[in-house]
């Protein structure tokens, strides 16, 4: 049987960490092959190799039958390989056609034949069914719409061999059911694909085998259809994982945080956010589910202080933070998971601890007329990797920049949580991390609950809001569309309610 791509014995290390500890891996024509691990289990690392971002320091890769040496990500695309990065990399002012040709721009004498390129693109784009406007600018397109881009340019480049690195990790779940369309549409026009991904009912909608890898070594290949999805979890993991989250029933306190027709225009000077009014009481989690854009960021964003209201009020307990700036917020008790770890979680270029005190460096014991104490900087921070396993190769001293994804996510997660908060607001908190994580994750916002905090989770993922809600709040075109018990709810239901359909109303 001839692979198309056979990465046999790949070994691959870096200070302090073996990444990929002799992994094997193939793959065959005209499949969608999964390659499913936990965050920093070295997945990526391995398909950096493949793509030519990383040289592995022992193993054969092996194209057709024959040796090759990927010396870097142009080799990479000239033997017909192309990757959709985890993080898109395409520049924001430009339009999807200048994107595409980056670097390999038709020429038309002196100037680049800019019309041929997009007439090209725009018959890819329909024989694959991405539906792109070759002409639109990146700025002004949704993120499925961004990954669609990145397919086309691996497509634009003749690729034959796909690797998607986390592709769903920012998709609405209509986005997933598209993308997956896509990716079977591209198998069966001859394309393989390799599917980085820990998102297990993915992997049992698209892929046909799938390898599993954890903390470097390999587990195993499975043939998906006869394997269960506990069956990977487990392997995945290293132990029995649990889908379903424990928790009590509880009578929720007083009011801790309150919304009262709050008005909040978004980027483009509209209103996102409509007369929008919200209780979260202590002992609760209080769920917001919607579509992506539909006002969720413009609602965090007023409570957090990060966009100023254009009318209506926010209480926190009796007092109204409406028009007080961030530190003040975050001193009062407000603790913020945001949705874009990179952007506004971390800064990337500062080590883990420093980050781990990024809104409290100020306090005692961290610092004393105005000098950091660097060792109760490193204890603290120290103390939150422990306990939200966060991995990084030099410890806290590590670049934020060099976690991995997942571990970018737990390691804020474990700052807002180490807060102590009145109130946490959750947005995406679970957004690119593995079932082991997060059912951790799961774990810590429930004790928050209990332990009698406010939690405010807005997520994309229904399954987690149905899961970890006691109420849920359904947001639609930036109004409130209404508020129901999670207990006696369903995914219909709240899915009918997302679309703008109120609660009694029929389609």
């Amino acid at each position: 049987m001839e692979y198309v791509v056979e990465m046999l014995n790949i070994r691959k290390e870096f200070p302090g960490i073996v990444a990929n500890d002799n992994i094997t891996l193939n793959l065959k024509k005209g499949e969608i092959h999964a390659l499913l691990g936990e965050n920093g289990a070295g997945k990526s690392t391995l398909m950096g190799i493949l793509f030519g971002m990383n040289q592995p320091d022992s193993g054969t890769i092996r194209m057709y039958g024959k040796d090759v040496r990927i010396s870097n990500p142009n080799v990479a695309n000239e033997l017909g390989i192309g990757m959709v990065h985890q993080h898109f990399k395409l520049v924001h002012n430009f339009t999807i056609t200048e994107n595409i040709i980056l670097g390999v721009e038709p020429k038309s004498g002196l100037a680049v034949d800019i019309k041929s390129a997009a007439n090209r693109i725009a018959k890819l784009s329909e024989k694959y069914g991405l539906n792109v406007d070759p002409y639109a600018k990146i700025e002004d397109v949704s993120v499925g719409m961004q990954q669609r881009v990145e397919i086309l340019k691996m497509l634009y480049r003749n690729a034959e061999v796909l690797i998607f690195d986390e592709p769903t990790a920012v998709l609405t779940p209509q986005e997933i059911q598209d993308l997956i369309k896509i990716m079977k549409n591209l198998v069966s026009e001859g394309k393989s694909i390799i599917l980085i991904t820990h998102k297990l009912k993915e992997i049992k909608a698209a892929a046909s085998r799938c390898t599993v890898i954890r903390r470097g070594k390999l587990i195993g290949t499975v043939d998906v259809a006869a394997t269960t999805e506990a069956k990977m979890a487990e392997m995945m993991v290293g132990r029995e994982v649990s889908f379903k989250v424990d928790k009590k029933e509880k009578e929720p306190g007083e009011v801790i945080l309150k919304v009262e027709n709050l008005s909040v225009q978004n980027s483009r000077k509209v209103l996102g956010l409509k007369n929008f009014s919200l209780e979260v009481r202590a002992g609760e989690i209080l769920g917001v589910a919607g579509v992506e854009g539909n006002g969720q960021s413009e609602l965090v964003e007023a409570i957090t202080g990060l966009r100023h209201a254009e009318s209506g009020k926010i209480f926190l307990r009796d007092e109204e933070i409406t028009t007080k700036p961030v530190r003040a917020r975050i001193n009062a008790g407000i603790a913020h998971i945001p949705e874009d770890r990179q952007k506004r979680g971390l800064v990337l270029d500062y080590t883990v601890e420093d980050n781990m005190v990024i809104e409290i460096y100020d306090r005692p014991p961290f610092s004393k007329n105005g000098l950091l104490n660097r060792e109760a900087i490193r204890k603290y921070s120290e103390e939150i990797m422990k306990n939200f396993d966060v991995r990084a190769g030099k410890g806290a001293e590590s670049m934020a920049r060099s976690l991995s994804g997942g571990n970018q996510q737990k390691a804020i997660v474990g700052r807002e949580v180490e807060l102590n908060p009145e109130v946490l607001i959750a947005v995406q908190p679970t957004r690119g991390l593995d079932v082991g994580s997060i059912e951790y994750i799961h774990k810590r916002l429930v004790e928050q609950r209990d332990s009698g905090k406010a939690v405010l989770l807005v997520s994309l993922e229904l399954d987690e809001i149905l899961n970890l809600s006691d109420r849920i709040a359904i947001i639609n075109n930036g109004e409130l569309i209404g508020i129901v018990n999670a207990a006696d709810t369903d995914e219909n239901e709240v899915g009918l309610m997302m679309a703008g359909v109120r609660k009694g109303e029929s389609a």
